[in-house]
């Protein structure tokens, strides 16, 4: 704008030029006709172009120095720019002096004072100086503040500070002050008592007040401040709360500055606590909300004796706290928000009776309660029940007795815990499902031992028959029922994470791909299979049997729930089974915000149905052992079981969701398993080529069985012998180091790893210290992984229970060749 304005100046003073030029002619003409003196003319000429070029000189240093400069700040404008902002905003010089401030850095901090006087502890003050010289010496800083306001010093504030450097010559600090954290419950009610529910209390007939545990006023309604001081805009911060109050000798509570003339008060008391807090509040630190009520007004029922009173009603509505009001003939007279959100029930209005809320074996007790606090003394008590909305888990019932208000009624009081609820079942459930997985795998090892001595007794029964005897097919079935009982143990050492992997690096789709063929034929022709796969999905290392499995396992519930979708909704079973698998990032993690899965790469495997679905009540189940919705003899309850023992020995996650009449979808997360470059994996995804199996062992040699089951013991004796081994039984582990100390000399130890007294490994490393490198093959129930870590034996094999004659053979045959090669 200024230099605009100057261009005027200039271009008006050009315009004068020819007038300027005109006149000085004129002059020059005049000077000739009176001196006709051609030198006189000339000086005059030049002298005064000398004075018009000195005109010109000062002219333009007068604009110059008239050229307009910035204006002074108005301070005015940039606090109205300031008072559109949320937070507390102040701005000051150099020597820590106010400049300027928004009205919500003044209502925050009790007037206009600068940052720097503020009234906080040591500790606060010292971060705000520090936070000044910091933001002057390197552009901004921040700092966090504790702050008691003069009217309210029990209601300590957390501030948050950002300080910066501002203004052309970096002479001034902006001060911006955040308030941290969420909103307590003290002090939203302690605003609102302050405000329109204050107002709106009064004109109900109640005043009310917020009082620290020390008995000082941190807040009250403008009903309560005037009915105590005479002035409604009293401020009573700070002010002990007994000295408003006042006792005459027959106990009735009044005003102390109505000298006992006044109508008798009734005070109800509110514990001020967060309802999301799952522990009971501390009366020692937990503020109260008294309200105090004229005993003439009333309480229990309105003109038709049927409701409850409009003033309390417009009060608890507003509270946090699940509160309820029920007559003594036990009719629920009202009951807020809060409380019906606690029974299951939000969003509803409240029922005739509290016992519509409860299981009916409940009913009785609670009505019994109400009516026993309703008509006895006026105390206070809690009941535990179980609402119909959650039967399974008890909640507790406050009650108490009302009196002095007009009928008698009880007060119900009820915390929402369905956060609670949640966590105690989630541990409960994990608790559960570990206990039965540790059961799971000892039933599964000592009826693997039982598993083995019947199928080596079948096998050398078979030995001595041939097809076509009358013996034949029976031995062969009872060989079949066996091989199917150790499948179940098989199952359930999958559920209890304990059977044996044989891990590879694979990619997912090609386990998917090497199944679907199955899968077509397994879930019929009238469900379509949908398969799609991410690009770019990470390896992960897993069996790709036990993968199988849980594919065939999942699939197979699938064509069931859509079956059984058909037959209840008279269609034909129809339906479609997706199996896809997709990339998920770390960032997807972090987005699912599960406090189950560590954050990661992972590749999922999902496998979603259209089928019935899977009712709420059920799918915290489904993972159970034995636990089963089909009809008796479709189904042993192991199948989902077993997906979940498998995924999680894989390092895996599983999670279902489900939708009543829309189907079901099982996710399973596989952590991608990161190949290092160079090493026997790094093969292009692909899995290292299997390891060749040894020839077999073609001569005898001797074998020194340690087994303490008896019948397994003699099973496997038979067995050896006649592959033509010399076999020296023990019937422990003392035994069979007995017999190596006195010149026993085997070619293979045979033993099995948990026996009473001194267990297989144990004995193995004694046996070692006498005959070193003598090989060893443990035998046992129980996983090899798990085992892996108590043998800790070089040149030791395992072979798991239950195994057939032929397998223990081909076993000790290839352990024996491996031997004899080292």
């Amino acid at each position: 704008m200024a230099d605009k304005a100057g261009l005027a100046g200039i271009a008006e003073r050009l315009s004068d030029i020819p007038v300027i030029i005109a006149a000085l002619a004129l002059s020059v003409g005049v000077v000739w006709l009176v001196s006709s003196d051609a030198l006189l003319t000339g000086v005059f000429l030049a002298a005064m172009i000398v004075f018009a070029a000195l005109a010109w000189s000062v002219s333009r240093r007068q604009a110059a120095e008239a050229a307009p400069e910035f204006a002074h700040p108005d301070w005015s404008v940039t606090v109205a720019a300031l008072e559109h902002v949320d937070h507390a905003v102040a701005v000051t010089d150099r020597a820590g002096r106010l400049t300027c401030a928004n009205s919500g850095y003044e209502n925050a901090f009790d007037g206009l004072g600068a940052p720097a006087a503020l009234t906080l502890d040591e500790g606060s003050q010292e971060s705000l100086s520090s936070a000044a010289r910091a933001a002057l010496r390197d552009g901004q800083a921040q700092c966090e503040i504790v702050h008691r306001s003069a009217e309210n010093p029990a209601l300590p504030v957390r501030w948050g500070v950002n300080v910066r450097r501002a203004g052309r010559g970096d002479d001034f600090l902006v001060w911006t002050f955040s308030r941290e954290g969420r909103r307590e419950v003290v002090t939203d009610l302690a605003e609102q008592l302050r405000g329109r529910l204050g107002k709106g209390l009064g004109r109900a007939g109640i005043s009310a007040a917020l009082v620290a545990p020390d008995g000082m006023m941190i807040a009250a309604s403008p009903s309560f401040a005037e009915r105590a001081t005479g002035d409604a805009g009293a401020d009573l911060a700070g002010t002990p709360f007994v000295a408003l109050l006042t006792q005459d000798e027959d106990e009735c509570i009044g005003w102390s500055r109505e000298g006992g003339q006044g109508a008798p008060l009734v005070l109800y008391h509110v514990p001020a606590a967060d309802p999301d807090l799952a522990e009971d509040p501390d009366p020692e630190t937990t503020p109260s909300l008294l309200l105090a009520v004229e005993a003439a007004q009333g309480l229990g029922g309105n003109a038709g004796g049927s409701g409850a009173a409009p003033h309390l009603e417009a009060l608890l509505s507003q509270l946090p706290l699940g509160l309820g009001m029920a007559d003594r003939d036990g009719r629920l007279l009202f009951a807020n928000p809060a409380f019906m959100r606690a029974a299951g029930r939000e969003g509803q209005l409240p029922p005739t009776y509290p016992t519509d809320l409860v299981v009916r074996e409940d009913k009785r007790a609670l009505s019994e309660a109400i009516r026993r606090f309703a008509q006895g003394p006026a105390t206070a008590g809690d009941i535990a029940i179980r609402l119909a909305s959650q039967p399974d888990e008890p909640v507790s019932l406050s009650l108490a007795g009302v009196r002095g208000l007009g009928e008698a009624a009880v007060l119900l009081g009820l915390t929402d815990t369905s956060e609670e609820t949640r966590l105690k079942r989630q541990v409960a459930q994990a608790t559960k499902m570990q206990a039965v997985g540790q059961l799971a795998g000892g039933v599964a090892h000592d009826f693997n031992n039982v598993l083995t001595a019947i199928l080596g007794t079948c096998d050398l029964m078979l030995m001595r028959h041939t097809p076509g005897d009358s013996d034949y097919d029976d031995i062969q079935q009872i060989r079949a029922n066996s091989n199917r009982a150790a499948s179940l143990t098989r199952q359930l050492l999958a559920f209890s994470r304990q059977q044996t992997l044989r891990p590879e690096v694979l990619q997912l789709p090609d386990v998917v791909a090497d199944v679907s063929q199955m899968l077509r034929r397994l879930i019929g022709e009238k469900i379509q299979l949908v398969v799609t796969h991410d690009r770019d999905l990470g390896p992960v290392r897993a069996d790709p049997t036990q993968l199988e499995q849980v594919i065939v396992n999942l699939a197979v519930n699938a064509r069931d729930a859509m079956q059984m979708q058909g037959g209840s909704r008279a269609g034909d079973g129809s339906g479609t089974l997706t199996l896809s698998t997709r990339r998920v990032t770390t960032t997807d993690v972090q987005a699912l915000r599960s406090e189950i899965i560590p954050a990661g790469e992972y590749t999922a495997l999902i496998v979603e149905d259209t089928g019935a679905g899977i009712p709420p009540e059920v799918l915290g189940k489904i993972f159970e052992p034995f636990f089963t919705t089909k009809e008796q003899g479709k189904g042993t309850g192991l199948g989902l079981s077993t997906v979940y023992g498998i995924v999680k020995q894989s390092g895996g996650f599983i999670f279902a969701e489900s939708e009543v009449g829309k189907g079901t979808r099982f996710i399973v997360y596989l952590p991608v398993h990161h190949i290092v470059p160079g090493s026997a994996e790094d093969k292009g995804g692909k899995a290292p080529a299997p390891e060749v199996a040894p020839s077999q062992w073609a001569g005898g040699g001797a074998i020194l069985l340690v087994e303490d089951e008896d019948t397994v013991r003699i099973v496997a004796e038979r067995a050896l012998t006649r592959q033509g081994y010399a076999v020296t039984c023990a019937r422990d582990g003392e035994e069979g180091l007995e017999i190596v100390r006195e010149g026993g000399t085997f070619d293979l130890v045979v033993s099995d790893v948990v026996m009473p007294t001194l267990d297989g490994p144990a004995m193995a490393r004694e046996i070692r210290k006498l005959a070193p490198g003598l090989p060893v093959l443990f035998m046992s129930g129980y996983a090899e992984e798990q085992l892996r870590k108590e043998i800790g034996l070089s040149n030791a094999f395992f072979m798991p229970k239950p195994f057939s004659v032929q397998q223990l053979s081909e076993k000790v045959g290839d352990v024996l060749a491996r031997a004899a090669r080292r």
